[in-house]
């Protein structure tokens, strides 16, 4: 193959995918049939299937049972803002993982004790199988599901605490800096990481869309000093937002 030059499946794949980008192929039209991307395109049944398996996997165009393949809307992406742990005061779980207070959201979560995981062990600096509560957290606007969330805490730290179950007890419902202040520990540093992967099917349930779709991770970790008291995966869909954070200078 020269240098450069592309297989077929691709070149196709590329030719459609400008139709879709220049609305020569609106959102909710069928896609060409295979037999129709053959003829056109002057090449084989493997080669057209292999370019519609293209656009499907870039969340381009779906399947839609017994009726064919369509282009896909693609959505106005939205933008949630982040902006470092938040400080004492009405913090929930939601403002945590959205600083923009013009936002009002939603969220409901579910706790259950677990033995650490060794990723999650390692990020909390304890040994794995130490005891962890662990809450999964699923946050809504206007009712659409925007993110889902799973949050460890050690329990060597808030276990026997009233602060034990993030989501009962008297400060149920608030953020870990507020949390952590009950039992006399400072959050005085938050450090976030952002990766991009594919959605697992149980994610892609929640937040809507299919499996395979591109996601958003932000892995965070509040600590007081160098102690780690919490982690998170925060998941986002990448097609219908974007990340912005806002730090202060110091």
């Amino acid at each position: 193959m020269p240098f450069g030059e592309q297989p077929a499946y691709l070149r196709v794949a590329e030719d459609l995918r400008q139709q879709i980008a220049d609305g020569t192929l609106p959102p909710h039209t069928r896609l060409p049939s295979q037999a129709s991307i053959r003829a056109t395109y002057g090449v084989s049944d493997t080669v057209a299937l292999e370019a519609r398996k293209v656009l499907m996997a870039e969340g381009l165009v779906e399947g839609r049972s017994g009726s064919g393949t369509y282009v896909r809307e693609r959505p106005v992406q939205r933008t949630i803002s982040r902006s470092g742990y938040r400080t004492l005061g009405e913090c929930t779980p939601f403002r945590q993982e959205q600083a923009d207070e013009r936002v009002r959201g939603t969220w409901e979560g579910r706790s259950e004790r677990q033995d650490a995981p060794a990723v999650v062990a390692e990020r909390l600096a304890i040994e794995p199988d130490d005891p962890v509560m662990c809450t999964r957290y699923v946050f809504r606007i206007g009712g659409e599901p925007v993110m889902v969330s799973t949050s460890w805490e050690p329990l060597r730290i808030t276990g026997r605490t009233p602060v034990m179950l993030p989501e009962q007890g008297p400060l149920a419902g608030r953020g870990v800096v507020e949390r952590m202040a009950a039992i006399d520990i400072e959050v005085d540093n938050v450090a976030e990481e952002v990766a991009a992967r594919p959605a697992l099917a149980a994610e892609a349930r929640v937040l809507g869309g299919l499996p395979g779709h591109s996601v958003l991770v932000v892995t965070r970790t509040y600590r007081a000093g160098s102690m780690p008291v919490e982690t998170a995966d925060v998941v986002v869909p990448a097609d219908r937002f974007r990340i912005a954070y806002h730090l202060p200078v110091r």
